[in-house]
């Protein structure tokens, strides 16, 4: 990988960023909150801002970015297929949870549903992302897909994925703010106490969260080898003679690749 200590370091900021968050949130629930609980109170409620951030904000970014780290390299394509897959699909199943248990605390006092620009965009991000799940599981892990139509939707399923992912930070961020303003009387939002504070840096985290993985998944110098390098690699590594033999390999496939893409013959791998 090119500039793998700065890989390293993006990385690592990203993951003690997103701990931090979900610290934020557990502190924020717990503390200045009711807690947790599932009885149609505020403390059911809660479970919508600690599930979204675990799962719809930090699960979804790590699953964004593994097909990156570069110690994965030497696995299958499948398994990272499967690993990326199954960290969306947690994700997902959080995010119901978090919808249902807001839905049931609205319900049980009497608070009106989906009139807020948060709750529009929140459903939404909702709705589409398991369209982007199903859609990945019969494209990328069904066999039987032709290679033309994964190479073909393969930039629509990256788009579409960070768009999500964006949309979600957006829509969390939205929700704190009216959280805040409804939640906050004595002392009011405007006056700053300690847990607008707390929230406002929450915010903050998640922001720069979102930013430090858009960062990482769009850099082309830290995308993951075509699958015939990695094997090439992996399979003339053993000893540093046999590393520079595998270099070499590694050069030539590449280049072999490079000519047949250029000739409108290479084959996407999915």
């Amino acid at each position: 990988m090119e500039n793998y200590k700065q890989f390293l370091i993006f990385f690592i900021l990203a993951l003690a960023v997103g701990f931090v968050s979900i610290v934020f949130v557990l502190t924020w629930v717990l503390y200045y909150r009711e807690g947790l609980g599932w009885d149609g109170g505020a403390a059911e409620f809660n479970w919508h801002p600690l599930l979204m951030v675990i799962g719809f904000i930090f699960l979804q970014g790590i699953a964004i970015v593994v097909y990156r780290l570069p110690w994965t390299w030497r696995c299958s394509k499948q398994m990272m297929k499967f690993i990326h897959a199954g960290l969306n699909v947690l994700a997902f199943i959080l995010a119901v949870i978090s919808v249902v248990a807001v839905f049931d605390f609205h319900n049980a006092k009497n608070i009106p549903n989906m009139y807020s620009l948060h709750s529009w965009v929140g459903l939404a991000a909702v709705i589409l992302y398991p369209t982007q799940i199903v859609m990945g599981i019969a494209v990328y892990l069904i066999p039987a897909t032709p290679v033309y139509v994964r190479a073909a939707l393969m930039p629509v399923h990256i788009y579409s994925g960070l768009f999500i992912f964006t949309s979600v930070i957006a829509t969390a961020l939205m929700g704190f703010t009216e959280k805040l303003i409804f939640g906050l009387k004595s002392p009011a939002y405007k006056e700053s106490p300690p847990e607008a504070i707390l929230v406002n840096v929450l915010g903050l985290l998640i922001a720069a969260f979102g930013g430090l993985v858009l960062w990482i998944a769009t850099r082309p110098s830290w995308k993951r080898p075509r699958e015939e390098i990695t094997q090439t690699v992996s399979n003339n590594s053993t000893n540093p003679e046999d590393t520079k033999t595998g270099t070499a390999l590694t050069t030539r496939t590449h280049l072999d690749l490079e000519t047949r893409r250029r000739n409108g013959k290479a084959e996407e791998s999915g």
